[in-house]
């Protein structure tokens, strides 16, 4: 297992919290990932994971905390400013527009244009194809016809374009909600090689899963999220079994460095 205490910081978080009214969602949470870093967060249904990823991309505006991207101090208005400065989220409903084929559905909201006429735009068709052909070529996926509409294909065909998106901008950090829970085994396998490809180009990617064996295949630490605050910060290094990760989802461990979730 590598170490990444000495690589770069993508992405840190501090005293992220997010509050609903009396509602406490999310409280205090201090993360990092690192370059090339791959993270599981984990946790029971309502323990704040999803809370978490919807701070950082600025789905939400958080109550109070920090976030930090690459050394700076970020305040995303809305995801759009948060995925240009290169943080993409692929969400478990995958937010893709089922009429239109693969390159529409990648550039949708950031069209390339051959030049502009008052309002009107000329489209770079052409372009938009060779950058989705490039993106399909990074993560490793197999579209037969990328000029096929997304309402033809099949659920980890689905699954993989919307990923794919990620590869096409250069993303600095890729989130993924929950990629494989609708997939059958084929597309599972289909979707985990692809988060294998980002592995091996060093692209940090966040997985919010409650597949443990995923999880133990993929990752390498796991941050669990318990009563909407971390309650563990683990490394998957052969000490660490599921039913220690199970332990500390359902309250009968709490991590040492965290106090505060017991």
């Amino acid at each position: 297992m590598l170490d990444y205490t000495n690589a770069e910081v993508v992405l840190e978080t501090r005293d992220l919290t997010k509050h609903y009214g009396g509602v406490h969602a999310l409280e205090g949470a201090n993360f990092k990932i690192h370059k090339g870093e791959h993270v599981a967060i984990m946790g029971d249904n309502g323990a704040g994971k999803s809370t978490f990823v919807r701070q950082i991309t600025a789905v939400e505006q958080r109550t109070r905390g920090d976030i930090i991207l690459n050394g700076q101090p970020t305040q995303f208005d809305s995801p759009i400013e948060a995925r240009e400065a290169g943080i993409e989220t692929v969400f478990q409903n995958l937010a893709l527009a089922d009429d239109l084929d693969v390159p529409s559905n990648l550039f949708l909201g950031r069209e390339k244009v051959k030049f502009k006429l008052g309002p009107f735009s000329i489209l770079d068709n052409k372009a938009m194809r060779e950058a989705t052909m490039a993106g399909l070529v990074k993560t490793g996926v197999k579209i037969p016809n990328i000029l096929n509409s997304i309402q033809n294909m099949s659920g980890g065909q689905r699954q993989c374009v919307a990923i794919a998106r990620t590869a096409a901008f250069h993303s600095k950090l890729t989130i993924m909600d929950e990629p494989t829970a609708a997939l059958g085994v084929q597309e599972t396998a289909q979707v985990e090689n692809i988060i294998r490809t980002l592995k091996e180009q060093q692209e940090p990617v966040i997985l919010i899963s409650h597949n443990m064996r995923q999880v133990f295949d993929l990752m390498d630490r796991i941050v669990v999220f318990r009563r909407g605050r971390i309650c563990a910060n683990l490394t998957i290094d052969g000490s660490i079994k599921p039913e220690d990760v199970v332990a500390y989802i359902t309250g009968a461990k709490t991590g040492e460095e965290f106090p505060e979730a017991m």
